[in-house]
């Protein structure tokens, strides 16, 4: 497999790692942001625990003891340690955007929402949760960015992404300031592809919301 090869199947493994993690990452972060809102202090207590624990340590802290330490019991391949450690590393921090931007929306509308019959779940998912998805797309798109970014990281347990290619490329051809320069374009290219979906999901929703109203 010559140099090319290595770095489009290493680009196409940061992407698929970065989405996976992202995914999850989300789905954390939602039910963590819940956490965070709920008036039940132990849930509340929970959800800032976690946050504070992530936010306050080195991602790379977190995979080095989720891939040797969790891993050495349950078995992961690198993988899935490295996507799970990503996802509760961006998790964190995607739990903070959601609570945000649901605490953003006036408080009125799930008042008015609840004084029309709805159950705070129902009013929660049809009112309050579509417009704070849309607020939340532009942090949503920086931590993404910085969760793509972060995943080479994971070159550092084994993983052979575009990081971890670059560093063995350049420890065997010996020019290191050529292959580095070559992976940062890669990752540029991989922002860039981020930066132009998100821009069109903006775009998007600026529509749908002009339709409607």
């Amino acid at each position: 497999m010559d140099t090319y090869d290595i770095f489009i199947s290493a680009a196409l493994l940061t992407l698929r790692l970065t989405i996976t993690s992202l995914i999850i990452g989300s789905l954390i972060g939602l039910v963590v942001a819940f956490f965070r809102i709920s008036t039940n202090k132990w849930l509340n207590k929970l959800a800032t625990i976690y946050i504070e624990l992530i936010r306050g340590t080195p991602l790379i802290v977190q995979i080095a003891i989720l891939y040797f330490g969790i891993a050495s019991v349950v078995t992961f391949s690198q993988f899935w340690a490295g996507a799970l450690a990503l996802a509760i590393h961006n998790g964190a921090y995607i739990a903070e955007i959601f609570r945000g931007s649901i605490q953003s929306i006036d408080k009125g509308q799930m008042e008015a929402a609840r004084s029309l019959g709805m159950t705070y779940p129902l009013a929660m998912r049809r009112i309050i949760l579509p417009q704070a998805f849309k607020f939340s797309i532009p942090p949503l798109g920086n931590q993404f960015i910085i969760g793509l970014k972060d995943s080479s990281l994971v070159a550092y347990v084994g993983m052979a992404d575009l990081w971890g290619s670059g560093l063995s490329e350049a420890a065997s051809n010996y020019r290191q300031l050529d292959t580095y320069m070559v992976v940062g374009i890669y990752y540029l290219a991989l922002v860039l592809l981020f930066s132009y979906l998100l821009r069109k999901l903006e775009r998007r929703l600026d529509i749908d919301s002009k339709e409607i109203s």
